[in-house]
Formats: structure tokens, C-alpha cells, sequence
């Protein structure tokens, strides 16, 4: 196995000789396996975009049809109420840490630019949360903390189709996904088995059970290698992809022994509506804020998630909200936290256990709510809500208000370049327009620019065009580019994120994930 060199001492405590043979033995017995679960993928996406269907599967039938499996049930984290996510680096993990929310998802992937010097110092930051000597001062001299209760750590890893490129064996890159779980659970495992804890996780972009059976075997093979207990590890999967959102119960019942829930992952939910289903004009969407989760494709993946969680004693998460306060605004700023409250009491009356937000200034907003339906139960797991859905409901698009705007579109380019250009500075989540955006949302946004360009969509009484568009680029960098001056900031990634924008949301050939072009920036 090749690492690079240079890292400092610290670090090299977390690439240490051991870890990396543990991360080589979890390549060489699992990475055939998730490249051939990734060729599976693009042979359901064909399928997917030439019939404009997916269904339930005929073959797991009899498993969905079995009324007698369960998870394995909750051990000393039975109250999730409000969980907080974030990136890792250290002053955002203690703010995060502190916040009053019960879990902290420490996030290698959406919310995080994979730089290697993030991904290793987020590892050892992990390490140091969990030893309690985290901390962190601001070139101002502020001292940042933990205190004396924090929330549960909960990281998640890059998914399957992820690189880390700066660690090769035989000359591959290996996964990032098994670079950051294992990495993860080499350090961290014992510890927390001595203090009588799981080690908790939480998996993204699945879209398949074969996909959950995969990370299964490798949670019973990293228990045996480190000499842990069966079901130490325990994840939670975020349904996010509409693939995955017909396999549910199969994907519970692979990780019935290492389970500890699903959660309606919205944002990246919608942006794979409109990947799978991108070319078919009976898909196309309105503006990204047009989507609400009201819309009846979103409640019936919602509902669905709900329902197959319970039935299975399963813990149901809600999914983000990505407002940001804005005290200097605090007109605005009601406004918008009672959009939370009512998007938190949807999920807490249609059955969810607790909820996702982005911001510490959010956590009490959304305790409030989960409060007043929890009362003093930690959970609602045993509310059993039976919901019969059809693979009609999943995929009914054609009630969703609203359609494609000249502003939307003039957003949505905005807010891309913005990302990308942050992104390629080593930011991983950052707030633009008063709202976190991360990978999921930056996807969001340049796939509806490419759906409205590709399909066509009609926008002032004309097909939008590759020249229109392009046009908007332009001028949305020129924006970008001079508001970044003004305000003293750098512009040296902007033509990288200009460049790699019009390939993600130009080109005749669709790009799986922006992220695939943007990494080779990085």
C-alpha cells in the first residue's frame, strides 16, 4: 500500500502501519465485489431511463411477505430526536458536539471536500472527540471546547462510488468508503467497547440490498479481525436514492444484526429522481424550491419509510433542515424558523423518531417539536403505521406545482458555481443565500440545469437552448467573480469551477456525480 509523505506526526499515529494493513485487508477482500454492485448500478439506470419504471422486486418477495424479522433493537441510543450534521473539522465538530442535539453525523461525504489533509485530520479529530481532548482556538484567540455532555458521534463515509486517490494498492485507488470506515473502526472500536458503546455509523447512496449485504460482511469481518462482539457496529442507512427507496425492508433485513434505521435523505432523494429518470420529459421538475416535501412522490417515499421502520423496530429519520439564522435579518429569520417548525411537526406526527438539521441554532427549534410528540417515550417506534404503497406512488411526479423558471434556472447556475468554487478550495458545506448547500444540493442544481436543457423545458415561451444557457454561465461568473473581489476573497478556483460546471451541466453525455470531474481538480 502507497500513502504520501509529509504528514506530520499526528497524523501518521492515524496512517499507521497497523491501520493501513487493516484498510489493504478490507480492499483486497471487498473492492471486486463493490466495483461489480457499481457495473450493476449502471445496468438498473439503463433500464430505469429506457422504460421510465422501477418496481418492487419479484425475487425478495417472500422477505417483505415474512412478518416475523425485526432489527436487532435499540441499545443505549434509544432517544435520536434531533441529530446535527456536519463536516470534521474541529471547530464545526465542537459546536456540532455541544449543540444539544442527541447524535453529531460526522460527514466524510456530502458535506465534506475531500482534500486528503480533511479526510485525515477529520479522522483524527474523530479520535480526539472520543478521548474528550478536542479542541480548537481561532486565529482571534477564542478557545473552543467540549463540554461536560455531548452528543453521540455518528460519522458516515464516502459511498461505494468514491475514490480516495491519494492511497493506492497495486497502483488502484482504493474505495473511500473502506478508506474512511476502516480507518473509523481500527481506531475508535475498542475504545467505545470499553466504555460499553457501539460504534455507531450512518451509510449513503445505496441502491441496492446487495449493496447493504456488502457492508454487512464487512461489519462481521472488521468485528472478527478486531475482536469485538457480533452487532457492535451499528448503522444507519440514509434512503436517498429512488432505487433504494423499493428496496427498504430487503435493505433492513442484510443489516438486521448492524442496523439502527433508515433516513429519508431528501435532498439527494431528489436529485436521483431527476438523474434516473433525466431524459424523459414526463420527469422534468419544477424549480429545486418548488419541491417540497409536501408533493405526493416525496410524501409517499416518506410514508413508505415510516411504515417499513416500524414494522421492523426500526429507528425512521427525518431528513435536513438546511436553513441557516440570519440575526441580522429578524423578520426573515421567523419566517423561516417557523418553516422548520411546521417541516418538524410533518415528521413528528407522520411517525418519525427524530429529524436532521444543519445548524446549532436549529437544534432547539426542532427539540421543541419532537418533544411535544415524544413526551417522555424516547422513541416512536412501536406507533406501527401501515401504508400500502405502489410503485406508482414512488414515482408520480406529474402533481408537483410549479414549473421551470428563468429565475430558478439563474439560480440554480448561481449557486452551483458558488459550491464548486468553495468545493475546490477544500469547504465542504457552506451557506449561501441563508441556506447550508453541500454536494447533494450543488447536484440538484446542475442537474436540473442539464434535465431543462437536455429534455427541453419550455421557459418564456421557448425551448431553452445550449447557447441561453451558456450565456447565463457566463454572466453568473462574472457576478461571482467580482462579489469575490470586492469582498477580498480568492477567485483562483473560479475558472476550475466555471470549467467543470459546463461539463456537469453542458455536456450531451450526463455526469453520474459532479464530483467525478471536480476530485480531478482537488
Amino acid at each position: 500500500m502507497v500513502a504520501p509523505p509529509g504528514l506530520d506526526e499526528r497524523t501518521t499515529t492515524v496512517l499507521n502501519r497497523e491501520a493501513l494493513e487493516f484498510v489493504g485487508d478490507l480492499h483486497h477482500n471487498y473492492d471486486a465485489t463493490r466495483m461489480a454492485l457499481l457495473r450493476r448500478r449502471q445496468d438498473r439506470q439503463r433500464l430505469a431511463a429506457e422504460t421510465g419504471r422501477l418496481d418492487f422486486l419479484t425475487d425478495t418477495r417472500e422477505i417483505r411477505d415474512d412478518g416475523s424479522w425485526k432489527v436487532a433493537p435499540p441499545v443505549e441510543l434509544a432517544d435520536r430526536r434531533v441529530e446535527i450534521t456536519g463536516p470534521t473539522d474541529a471547530k464545526m465538530m465542537i459546536n456540532a458536539l455541544n449543540s444539544g442535539a442527541r447524535v453529531f453525523m460526522a460527514d466524510f461525504e456530502d458535506a465534506n471536500s475531500p482534500t486528503f489533509e480533511n479526510m485525515v485530520h477529520g479522522q483524527l479529530n474523530l479520535i480526539d472527540a472520543l478521548d474528550r481532548r478536542l479542541k480548537y482556538t481561532s486565529p482571534e484567540g477564542r478557545v473552543y471546547q467540549l463540554g461536560d455532555t455531548v452528543a453521540t458521534l455518528m460519522p458516515r463515509p464516502r459511498g461505494w462510488h468514491l475514490i480516495e486517490k491519494h492511497v493506492q494498492i497495486d497502483g488502484e485507488s482504493i474505495s473511500g468508503a473502506l478508506f474512511d470506515f476502516g480507518l473509523f473502526v481500527f481506531h475508535a472500536v475498542r475504545k467505545l467497547v470499553d466504555q460499553g458503546k457501539h460504534l455507531y455509523l450512518y451509510l449513503p447512496k445505496m441502491e441496492s440490498h446487495l449493496e447493504a449485504r456488502l457492508w454487512n460482511d464487512i461489519f462481521s469481518h472488521a468485528e472478527g479481525v478486531l475482536g469485538v462482539p457480533t452487532g457492535t457496529i451499528r448503522a444507519t442507512v440514509l434512503i436517498e436514492t429512488v432505487p433504494a427507496a423499493f428496496e427498504m425492508e430487503e435493505i433492513l433485513f442484510e443489516l438486521r444484526d448492524h442496523c439502527y434505521g433508515l433516513n429519508a435523505g431528501r435532498w439527494d432523494y431528489l436529485f436521483s429522481m431527476i438523474k434516473t429518470f433525466r431524459g424523459r420529459p414526463e420527469f422534468l421538475l419544477p424549480d429545486r424550491n418548488s419541491v417540497t416535501m409536501t408533493v405526493p412522490f416525496m410524501r409517499a417515499y416518506t410514508r413508505q419509510l415510516v411504515s417499513v421502520c416500524h414494522k421492523r423496530g426500526a429507528f425512521a429519520m427525518g431528513g435536513m433542515a438546511a436553513y441557516i439564522p440570519n440575526r441580522n435579518d429578524p423578520e426573515l429569520n421567523e419566517t423561516a424558523l417557523q418553516r422548520v417548525r411546521d417541516d418538524k411537526l410533518r415528521e413528528a406526527t407522520d411517525g418519525f423518531d427524530g429529524t436532521w438539521v444543519a445548524h446549532p441554532g436549529l437544534v432547539q427549534v426542532a427539540m421543541q417539536v419532537f418533544n411535544e410528540q415524544l413526551g417522555s417515550r424516547p422513541n416512536q417506534i412501536a406507533d406501527q403505521r401501515e401504508v400500502i404503497t405502489r410503485s406508482e406512488d414512488l414515482l408520480d411526479v406529474s402533481a408537483t406545482p410549479g414549473q421551470p423558471t428563468l429565475d430558478g434556472l439563474r439560480s440554480n447556475i448561481a449557486v452551483g458555481l458558488r459550491y464548486l468554487d468553495l468545493w475546490l478550495q477544500g469547504i465542504g458545506a457552506a451557506a449561501i443565500n441563508n441556506l447550508m448547500e453541500d454536494v447533494a444540493t450543488a447536484e440538484i442544481a446542475r442537474c436540473q440545469v442539464w434535465q431543462w436543457l437536455h429534455v427541453p423545458a419550455t421557459i418564456d415561451g421557448a425551448p431553452l437552448t445550449i447557447g441561453a444557457v451558456d450565456r447565463l454561465i457566463e454572466t453568473s461568473y462574472q457576478e461571482v467573480y467580482q462579489e469575490r473581489l470586492g469582498a477580498g476573497l480568492p477567485v483562483s478556483r473560479l475558472p476550475d469551477a466555471l470549467e467543470v460546471f459546463k461539463q456537469v451541466a453542458l455536456a450531451d453525455d450526463f455526469v453520474e456525480f459532479l464530483t467525478f470531474p471536480a476530485y480531478n481538480r482537488l
